[in-house]
């Protein structure tokens, strides 16, 4: 093994702590900035040029990113999300019910957009409503972050991985929304029944909600904005391609508000947009050192997706990879030699299914978990332990549930072509 290569390792490794804890104590720069570090020690040392770590860039993927983002930011201006807590609001009775409301709420809504944007604009209304009716926050934070997660996993569109998986496996959004939506269905259900076995017994009788959300909606804005919303969300089913389709819907926004959008510009998650291309370039430069390939040909015959004990031996190791480096590393990681396990598109489909719900685990391991405990936290301290006793069940039972699920809905469509 050369010097450079073990460079290469140690920036690899070195990445993979700054995205892996929050902050270290010795070089407390974040997520961002550390895939930032780790793109440029890639080229400093030699072992990419620039136009390589460029090339590495998968451009759809950002592009498709970003736009959502641009939506989901004129979404908010129009009191989307406001007007969707007032109306949950309004029929609930009970405080069981409106933690089946949020759950569901969050699950699908974060299968049409990004399930971090979701919980970045529900958190805080979920909270304001458990703080003026006197409800305890952490089974709606749970309840929150946990569907969330297992509603994203239905579309090409509902986190970052399955964006990447989208655009790397070239995958139809109605194709994958076949195979994987009704796993993800499956599993809502399941963590709303877990939700219920958990909670029913320790919540209140009744409850007092007024005022725990702005009604103050502008109805004609509201509308126009969820039209073009919808139409792009009929672009993906058209078979268009997704980072334009959702950046001609941006567009229209754009023109039809009449304006400068720098408001709108400053709701982007900018360090996202950097970390995943920074990302990209790590993931590539430490693939180059061939041992990533090595690991896949030893582990591809044990993990067959030909038989169940090779699709049960590829979702442990999904879900144990996932929780050691991140769902998005495993992601790019895995994803070039997924067509070693055989069985066509099946991989991709449990690929996301599986790293998507393994971010469920701990509270650390996905980051819409981390944005609801952090957006909550002036309020309530939901903690590593109260979160993994309910998260730990909950993404065993969803991938015992789902993968076969998926294996059996897939096979269908197959046999049936």
């Amino acid at each position: 093994m050369s010097a450079q290569v073990i460079a290469v390792i140690i920036i690899f490794c070195l990445t993979y702590l700054l995205i892996a804890s929050r902050r270290l104590g010795f070089l407390p720069i974040g997520r961002p900035a550390g895939a930032l570090l780790g793109a440029v020690l890639m080229v400093a040392i030699g072992w990419m040029t620039p136009e390589e770590s460029y090339q590495a860039i998968n451009d759809d993927t950002i592009v498709l990113l970003f736009a959502t983002m641009l939506i989901t930011a004129y979404l908010q201006r129009a009191s989307f999300f406001e007007w969707i807590a007032a109306a949950i609001l309004a029929r609930c009775r009970t405080p069981w019910q409106l933690l089946a409301a949020v759950a569901l709420s969050s699950g699908v809504l974060s299968a049409l957009l990004v399930n971090d944007t979701v919980c970045i604009f529900m958190t805080p209304v979920v909270v304001s409503a458990c703080r003026l009716s006197g409800l305890p926050m952490g089974p709606y934070l749970i309840a929150l972050g946990t569907s969330a997660n297992i509603g994203s996993a239905a579309t090409l569109v509902g986190n970052p991985q399955n964006m990447i998986i989208g655009n790397l496996s070239k995958q139809g959004f109605s194709e994958f929304l076949l195979c994987s939506g009704p796993a993800a269905a499956v599993g809502l259900l399941l963590n709303l029944g877990l939700l219920w076995l958990y909670y029913h017994q320790s919540l209140p009788q009744g409850m007092r909600l007024s005022g725990a959300v702005s009604r103050d909606v502008h109805y004609g804005r509201l509308s126009f904005v969820a039209l073009v919303t919808l139409s792009v969300i009929a672009g993906f089913f058209a078979g268009y391609n997704l980072g334009y389709t959702a950046l001609a819907g941006a567009m229209v926004l754009v023109l039809a508000y009449r304006e400068e959008p720098k408001e709108v510009y400053g709701q982007v998650d900018w360090p996202l947009l950097v970390f995943f291309c920074c990302l990209f370039i790590v993931m590539k430069g430490f693939a180059k050192t061939g041992l990533v390939e090595k690991m896949w040909n030893d582990l591809s015959p044990v993990m067959s997706l030909t038989r169940p004990v090779g699709i049960g031996l590829f979702t442990a190791f999904l879900t144990l990879g996932s929780n050691l480096l991140s769902n998005v590393p495993m992601v790019l990681l895995s994803g070039p030699y997924l067509h070693k396990l055989g069985y066509g598109n099946l991989g991709w489909v449990l690929l996301a299914f599986s790293t998507t719900i393994a971010g469920n685990l701990t509270i650390l391991g996905s980051v819409a978990n981390i944005i609801v405990a952090e957006r909550a936290k002036k309020e309530y301290a939901l903690g590593f332990v109260e979160y993994m006793k309910f998260g730990l069940v909950s993404t065993i039972l969803v991938l015992l549930a789902g993968v076969p699920t998926i294996f059996l809905v897939y096979s269908s469509l197959v046999t049936g072509r």
